[in-house]
């Protein structure tokens, strides 16, 4: 269990060109007359992509099941995730080229896994980047040829996603679950109702949603005996309950938290594993 101070440098930004946001369907066939339907366009900012791969010195390593995603907005900032820690930078654009520069990111050690992996990223996205768009994949490649590969992702719901239960939060420093606890999550129904797993334990109660804000009900739980790391994290979590707690979603991270300001962050499931 790793225990995580989030440091996110402040980033000077600079302003961009509005045109970062026409960099669309870049190197695909353009419809004409009879001709079929050109590709689906989506702007590049605005949008949130997620890293599906990255390429580097011909090896190419896989990102599903990381937080890794990148997105740009029309004032030249880009930020996102480069599969555990969270980072901030600036971008401009200049054809089909987007510049990333002035990056800073929080520094947490998140397993070799994971830590190879963004290294690997925090190099390839940074500096001058081919763009090209097509359909919702986004590919941005580096002038010595090292590439990511992105899709389009849309926000998720409160209700009806399962979020997975990533950190326990107490004084804005993130506790990651343990690995035992790995299916540990949430599903918020829309009959005013939560259900799903702490860690351990199987838990529901109800949960009524207004503005920002959950109530949540007496929790019910069974009763398994689980490892003392996993049973501590359970404890933490069962606190939330019983009370009135906020909640704000960041396209696919929940974060809620309680009145004396612990919680939990928990990053929405792919759809077919709702």
């Amino acid at each position: 269990m790793h225990t995580q101070r989030k440091t996110l440098s402040t980033v000077g930004v600079v302003s961009a060109a509005a045109a970062l946001g026409l960099l669309t369907a870049c190197g695909a066939d353009q419809s004409t007359a009879g001709d079929a339907p050109a590709e689906p366009r989506v702007p590049v900012t605005g949008t949130h992509w997620t890293v599906d791969s990255v390429t580097a010195d011909g090896k190419k390593s896989d990102a599903p099941g990381t937080k890794a995603y990148v997105s740009f907005d029309e004032k030249g900032r880009a930020s996102g995730n480069f599969g555990c820690n969270g980072f901030g930078g600036v971008a401009s654009v200049k054809g089909d080229t987007i510049t990333v520069d002035k990056i800073a990111k929080t520094e947490m050690s998140c397993g070799d896994k994971i830590d190879q992996l963004e290294t690997t990223l925090t190099k390839a996205l940074k500096g001058k980047l081919k763009a090209k768009v097509s359909g919702d994949k986004l590919t941005l490649t580096t002038a010595d040829g090292d590439s990511v590969t992105l899709s389009s992702e849309p926000p998720a719901e409160l209700t009806g996603t399962k979020w997975k239960l990533t950190d326990t939060v107490e004084k804005e420093v993130a506790t990651t679950l343990p690995e035992k606890a790995k299916d540990a999550h949430l599903i918020f129904d829309k009959d005013g109702t939560v259900h799903g797993n702490l860690g351990c334990n199987e838990v529901n109660a109800t949960a009524k949603v207004t503005d920002g804000k959950i109530e949540l009900g007496v929790p019910r739980l069974t009763r398994k005996m689980c490892p003392g790391d996993v049973m501590k994290s359970e404890s933490e979590l069962v606190k939330l309950f019983d009370s009135k707690v906020t909640y704000e979603i960041e396209h696919r991270t929940l974060h809620i938290t309680g009145t004396d300001g612990t919680g939990v962050n928990a990053s929405a499931a792919p759809a077919k594993q709702k």
